[in-house]
């Protein structure tokens, strides 16, 4: 599916076992960023690079798309980006992009089903946040009326990409100048990458079966490793594990392009949206390993990100 290869590895990176620990990781310090009653604090300085992108303009049409409901993971939901409700779980920002693009239509009503931890499952089944609760199936949002639905997800089936920011950065102490991530991982991370494009495919056809006159945007992931030959403090990988990074990084982004062409629906492009703006980059729009708080959790994305995205979808929306 990808015009990426992934070289043949001897045995497979433990995927699965590697996220559940991670994402509990990742979880601890976004809700000791988060006041008493469940939004996250006010930003403090902000860090180098995380500079905000502009405020998608208001939209001159009314009522086009009366009721919108967005699907997605973590890089929907935008955990910390402010403000975020820790309330059910799923860290879900009022400024993540389904917002921006909501406040942009007059008379359009969100559904913003998106929740940190999300799989292409949690889309059909219910999902357990990682402090127990119980969130229902998200296309159970998507009814007949709906007329616009936004979908991003894929990243954490199989523990894909927790495996490689978190799994990966692990590996890196035990060889920092080789490659001990890609030695283990290549053959599996082929196999998971043809699967997450089936899946989204299916969900798709999901949304379209529940709402078959909405318009249906799939949204990509962003760069999140640098181009370059060296990885930074923020992307603690090993040197010769940078290649293969980068390739399943790439890699996801094709997938889920892949999913949305094969159900013939529109594709938003946030891999070439934050060229330039990887974790190792002089303008981040995407955390590296540690939490900021009011602002991003780890390895996940800043406000400057989501309004990019916001823009891009509108602009779609528009043409």
């Amino acid at each position: 599916m990808s015009r990426h290869r992934l070289r043949a590895a001897a045995r497979p990176l433990r995927l699965r076992s590697l996220a559940p620990v991670l994402l509990l990781a990742l979880a601890a310090p976004a809700l000791a960023g988060c006041a008493d009653d469940g939004r996250a604090e006010p930003a403090s300085d902000r860090p180098s690079g995380a500079t905000s992108a502009p405020s998608p303009e208001p939209s001159v049409g009314t009522g086009e798309y009366p009721r919108y409901v967005a699907l997605g993971d973590s890089y929907t939901a935008a955990p910390l980006v402010p403000e975020t409700d820790a309330g059910d779980g799923c860290l879900r920002s009022s400024g993540n992009y389904p917002s921006l693009v909501a406040e942009a239509f007059e008379g359009t009503v969100l559904a913003d089903v998106s929740c940190s931890g999300a799989d292409t499952t949690s889309l059909i089944g219910v999902q357990r946040t990682f402090d127990g609760a119980a969130q229902p199936a998200q296309l159970d949002a998507v009814t007949e009326d709906t007329s616009l639905v936004t979908l991003s997800i894929g990243g954490n089936d199989f523990g894909l990409f927790s495996a490689l920011v978190g799994g990966c950065a692990q590996l890196a102490q035990t060889d920092p100048d080789g490659s001990p991530c890609a030695d283990v991982g290549a053959g599996e991370a082929t196999e998971v990458l043809a699967k997450i494009e089936q899946r989204v495919a299916s969900v798709v056809e999901g949304i379209r079966d529940r709402a078959p006159d909405a318009r249906i945007l799939v949204v990509g992931y962003p760069q999140i490793v640098p181009q370059g030959k060296e990885s930074c403090d923020a992307l603690p990988i090993a040197a010769g594990d940078l290649p293969f990074a980068r390739t399943v990084n790439e890699g996801l982004a094709e997938a889920v392009e892949e999913g949305a062409r094969r159900a013939k629906v529109e594709y938003v492009d946030v891999y070439a949206l934050t060229d330039g703006h990887d974790i190792c980059s002089d303008d981040p729009w995407i955390a590296g390993r540690d939490t900021v708080p009011g602002q991003a959790l780890a390895f996940h994305p800043f406000a400057a990100e989501q309004q990019a995205v916001a823009e891009e979808i509108l602009r779609i929306l528009r043409d």
